[in-house]
Parts: C-alpha cells; structure tokens; sequence
C-alpha cells in the first residue's frame, strides 16, 4: 500500500517530464521537416548544427548558459505568477526597467555589480506591483494592465537614458548615440564576477551569473513548496474565494505574487547587462527576452527547477539556430519553439482530461467499496440479532 502511494505521488512529476520531453521531439521533428522543405540540400547538415552546436565547443556552449541565465529568470516571472493563478505578460517590462536601474547604477552612479543587480531585482519588484495592485483592488486583468506597463516602461526607460548624457556611449568615447556605454569601459566593477570561468571555458560569455539565477530558482521552489506562504499562494491561485473564505488574504498575496514575479524578471535584465556583452539600445520596440519567459514556463509546466531545464534547452536551440544562418533565417527557431509549445500545452490538457478520469473512477470504487462496507455491516448486525433472539 505504502509503496503504491509513493507510485501515485511520482506519476505526476514523471508525466510532466514525459510530456515535455515528447513535445521537443515532435517539435524537432516539424523543424526537420520544414527546413528541408525549404532547402532540402542544406537541411541535413543545418539539422545536425542544430541540435550540436551547443556542446560542439567550450564557447558556444559558455554562450548557452549566458543565455540560459536570464532565460530562466524571465520564466520564474512568468511561472510564479502561472502558480499564483496570475498570467504576468509583463515581464518584458519589469525587465525592462530592472536593466534600466542596473545599468544607471553602474553607469551613472559607478556602483558595484551586487548593488546593481539589488537596484534591478527592486526595479523589477516595483514595476510588478501595480498590475498587480489594479488586479487586487479593481479586478482589473492583469494581461491588460501588464502589456500597458511594458510600453510605459520601454518608454520612460528609453526618455531617462537620453536625458542622462553618461549613460550613453558617446560620453565615453564611442560612435554611438542610441545606445548605453560599455560597461568594460564605463565600470568595470559592476561586471559580474568570471571567476576565472571565462578562461576554463574560453570564452567571454562566461560568469557567474547562470549560478546565481540557479540559486533564485531553488529560492523560488522552497518558497512554494515548503513554505505556508506559498501554499497561501497557490490556495488563491487554485480558487481565490475559498481561500478568502478560509481566511487568506487574497488581495495582499496577488500583490506580492506580482511583486515577486516582478523581481524575477528585473534580475533577469541585471544579469544579462551586467555580464557586459550587452549595450541597450534605444529603440521603440519591446525586449524579448521578457517574452521568450512563457515559453520557458509553459515547457517547464511552471515549476521552478523544470524551468532550469527548459531554459538551457530554449537557449540551447537558439545558439544551434545561430548555425544554421546563412541558409536558413533564425526565426525558423521561433516557430520550432511555438511548435514544441503548442504540443506542451496540448499535453497540458491531456492530463488535466486523464486526471479527471483517474478521479472520477477512482470516487466510484471508493463509492463502491463504501456500499459494501455498509452491507456488510448491516448483515453482521442482522446475524447478530438473530443470534441474541435464538439464544432468549
């Protein structure tokens, strides 16, 4: 009995990762196909850059966990707020606003890079309150109030910057005016820390950072798992009125559910502008990486240590996808990773329709077996009756 019960509580976990794993497969398989039939002579090889570029040197592979960083921060948002029973679009512009912060500490003010990387997380956790505060207090929809946040925050951050002449890399000597100084340059000690990976791996991608978003994303597990503040959490995000009516504040934990995914994302954009292989540019235009966070969490089915795994694998694919240029365009990348995507969330609902069943027949037997515990009972007592009449 005991070892049957320990089954059921792996089956989940086990099927989350079945899932995942076939929805790659598959999405592998609709990129094979569509790129040989868009060039069938370059398709084998392209395919096969795909899938081995990130481990085919020490510096593409660096690349990867550079990339892998932010990635999973971006998908901590956006999955903690999933758990949380919350869909935070806005993640693009918490990190946004969280780069911003980070690179104005380090640029204008020449602070270290751990008070910067603070200054991004507080950027990231302040942008993320007021969906957040429109969601608890008006019931307002936070997918509305977030997409309006990312264009305010892309917005202002670009007005600061243009108005704060060392921040940009003509003060320093640079060419350009639409975008930031080079950290090297401007601050070298707001860098994260290589540790003298960048040398092991031989490449300038390589720092700390892939650690330390690592590191954020047990934080976040033990604060959903085992802690009473995220099992109120998610009893809001499961059904806010009977958490409400178990006594939980709803309202405050919406807040702090955006709060904290907010401050996910801004550390996101800390480690990726703080590793000084980036400059942000002034452009109208939206970040991605905030976007690219979704996919990461959906992959992930929202837990936070799948999404370790799932964003390695999206940054992986990226730099494969790098590979195959010229003679395919990277966004073939993109529709790969929708495909895979769309087969997680198919799967998603699979189980949601099996588990379902499992329940429904299992509330049957436990019917059954009730009913007959009870007939049993009622003939015992009617045996014994008959028993104490003989015995008179």
């Amino acid at each position: 009995m005991g070892e049957q019960k320990r089954r059921s509580l792996r089956l989940p976990l086990n099927t989350n990762i079945l899932a995942s794993l076939i929805s790659i497969g598959v999405g592998l398989i609709v990129g094979l196909i569509l790129i040989y039939v868009l060039n069938a002579k370059a398709a084998g090889g392209a395919f096969i850059s795909l899938i081995t570029t990130g481990f085919r040197s020490s510096d593409k592979f660096a690349k990867v966990l550079y990339q892998a960083a932010p990635l999973i921060m971006t998908g901590l948002s956006v999955g903690f707020a999933f758990k949380t029973g919350l869909f935070n679009i806005g993640a693009t512009g918490q990190y946004t606003i969280g780069s911003a912060l980070a690179l104005i500490g380090a640029i204008q003010f020449q602070l270290p890079w751990y008070v910067c990387l603070l200054l991004a997380m507080i950027g990231g956790a302040f942008w993320g309150i007021f969906p957040g505060l429109f969601k608890a207090l008006f019931n307002v929809n936070e997918v509305i109030t977030s997409i309006m946040f990312n264009w305010i925050g892309m917005f202002s951050v670009n007005l600061i910057i243009n108005n704060m002449p060392m921040m940009l890399a003509k003060y320093w000597g640079g060419a350009q005016m639409d975008r930031t100084a080079n950290l090297m340059q401007a601050n070298p000690n707001a860098l994260i820390p290589r540790m003298g990976l960048d040398v092991l791996m031989k490449s300038n991608y390589m720092n700390i950072s892939i650690f330390i978003a690592i590191v954020f994303a047990l934080v976040a597990w033990v604060l959903l798992s085992k802690t009473t503040f995220g099992y109120e959490l998610k009893a809001c995000g499961y059904n806010r009125n009977a958490s409400v009516y178990a006594g939980i504040n709803a309202k405050r934990n919406i807040v702090l559910s955006m709060v904290i995914s907010g401050a996910f994302a801004g550390v996101g954009g800390g480690l990726y502008y703080l590793a000084g292989n980036g400059q942000y540019t002034l452009v109208k235009a939206l970040l991605t990486a905030g976007f690219n966070g979704i996919p990461v969490a959906l992959l992930a089915t929202s837990s936070p240590i799948g999404t370790i795994f799932s964003a390695f694998f999206v940054s992986y694919i990226q730099v494969g996808g790098d590979a195959m240029q010229p003679d395919f365009v990277r966004e073939i990348i993109d529709i790969i990773i929708s495909v895979i995507i769309y087969l997680a969330a198919f799967a998603l609902l699979t189980r949601e329709l099996l588990a379902r069943g499992k329940q429904h027949r299992e509330d049957a037997a436990l019917d059954a077996a009730e009913a007959a515990e009870e007939a049993a009972a009622e003939a015992v007592a009617e045996a014994v009756v008959e028993v104490k009449e003989e015995v008179k």
